[in-house]
């Protein structure tokens, strides 16, 4: 009898994930996630305007700075080996970068309100790091604005809402004809929207890093486990782009 090699059978494993994983992005939002977005855009509406326009400003240079600084944007690419090899190197990096975030969320949620400002920024850099990192082990050229803007697409679809996460999941299926209609400018992002999901999804989870005594313990436990989450929604997102999930690609329900 035939047997089949190890990279055959973790294809066949990964395919499955993959399956399951696109089922869920796809998903139309049930009603606790309509109800849960109907709260949050009634508390939005009542913030003033030029709050909104601080917030999206700030989240909008942080973000720039982050993920188009020059130690990030030159870093090579790895060389590209088995699939199989290839995650078992991402999935040490996310593990490494989710316990790396949980010892920075510990230390900030213990230093009080003011240190847990500063969680944002320390909290982003290594989230888009890890972002970084990952494109690169899959084989994809992090110095091309095309693969950074993926990578705010990645960002977008793991802390959104599922409302949003499937607009964005539209998009990132049909990948390789939205890059040729990206604008120049990175300005016509739509910054807004990416940081008004980005603060509804973690607010409640990071609120909890404010409180004495429970800070440290929740700024932990939030900051890794939704870290491991970015990494892997980024593994499925790269995965969905390898010509050897072409047919998973293509799979409508």
């Amino acid at each position: 009898m035939h047997t089949r090699n190890t990279n055959s059978i973790y294809h066949d494993l990964i395919t499955l994930e993959l399956k399951q994983w696109q089922s869920a992005m796809r998903r139309p939002p049930n009603f606790w996630n309509r109800t849960t977005k109907k709260v949050q855009r009634k508390v939005n509406s009542v913030i003033p305007e030029k709050i909104h326009k601080a917030i999206t400003k700030a989240i909008k240079e942080i973000t720039r700075v982050v993920i188009f600084g020059s130690k990030f944007t030159t870093r090579n690419r790895k060389e590209i080996k088995t699939l199989e090899e290839t995650e078992i190197k991402v999935k040490e990096r996310i593990n490494f970068y989710s316990s790396s975030a949980a010892v920075e969320g510990a230390a900030t949620g213990f230093g009080g309100f003011l240190l847990s400002l500063a969680d944002f920024p320390l909290w982003l850099t290594l989230k888009m790091k890890m972002l970084f990192e990952i494109a690169s082990r899959y084989g994809y050229d992090t110095k091309d604005y095309k693969e950074r803007v993926y990578i705010l697409y990645i960002f977008q679809l793991t802390f959104s809402s599922q409302e949003h996460r499937n607009e964005v999941f539209k998009i990132m299926e049909n990948w390789e004809v939205k890059k040729e209609q990206l604008p120049d400018d990175l300005n016509a992002f739509d910054w807004r929207t990416f940081q008004l999901e980005y603060r509804d999804y973690i607010d409640l989870a990071k609120l909890l890093q404010l409180l004495p005594g429970v800070g440290a313990i929740a700024g932990a436990f939030v900051n890794h486990k939704l870290t491991n989450k970015l990494g892997k929604t980024a593994m499925n997102a790269y995965r969905m782009r390898d010509e050897r999930f072409r047919e998973v690609r293509l799979l409508k329900e």
